[in-house]
């Protein structure tokens, strides 16, 4: 009986102990909790978490961070101007063309292609994708996966023989995006002049 109760002693002061210290983080969470800015998550949400650093921050979330402290907000080469113009619609300015300085805008989306009968098992590819879009293991073939992969091309470079190739997205229905002709969406012509319609009978 006196085992029992003494295991019953030790469990009871497991669970208060654990009680008394979630309460504490949990005052300590409330406590010291930092509001994020409702800006710095909109402009977030519009860049293309690519986390490729072109645009000389780590990742997308500092470069919106950078954006809402005053930082120009065309340095994002993987979101192109369309990125610029949301992000300008977004805090009321004036849109502005990519900086060059930063790279330069691709025509055509591209994502990493694996060479697998060249492949070595390195794994400085997988180190560099700041995605996780690429799978393998030492000393294994490594392979790319297509959905997750952002076209970055971190992983180009660190490859030491060279069987990364960047190759075009394919077009397909899921992909395919119609472009709106040259004008669409600007302000309407107005004529000052009517066009007579046909009088029947």
């Amino acid at each position: 009986m006196s085992t029992f109760f003494a295991i019953f002693i030790a469990i009871a002061a497991i669970v208060l102990l654990a009680l008394l210290a979630g309460g504490i983080l949990g005052f300590a969470a409330e406590k010291f909790k930092v509001d994020s800015d409702p800006i710095v998550e909109q402009l977030d949400a519009l860049l293309p978490q690519t986390q490729c650093g072109q645009c000389g921050h780590p990742g997308c979330r500092p470069y919106a961070e950078a954006i809402a402290n005053g930082e120009a907000i065309n340095h994002c080469v993987p979101g192109g101007q369309d990125t610029i113009n949301k992000i300008a619609d977004l805090l009321g300015v004036e849109p502005l063309p990519l900086d060059g300085e930063y790279g330069v805008e691709a025509e055509v989306k591209k994502i990493a292609y694996i060479r697998e009968e060249d492949c070595i098992g390195c794994t400085k590819c997988i180190q560099a994708c700041p995605v996780d879009a690429i799978l393998g293991a030492a000393k294994h073939t490594h392979t790319v996966i297509v959905s997750e992969c952002t076209g970055c091309d971190l992983c180009v470079e660190p490859c030491p023989v060279d069987c990364i190739d960047m190759i075009p997205v394919p077009v397909t229905r899921q992909t395919w995006h119609w472009q709106a002709p040259q004008g669409v969406g600007s302000t309407p012509v107005r004529s000052s002049k009517l066009i007579p319609t046909q009088q029947i009978g």
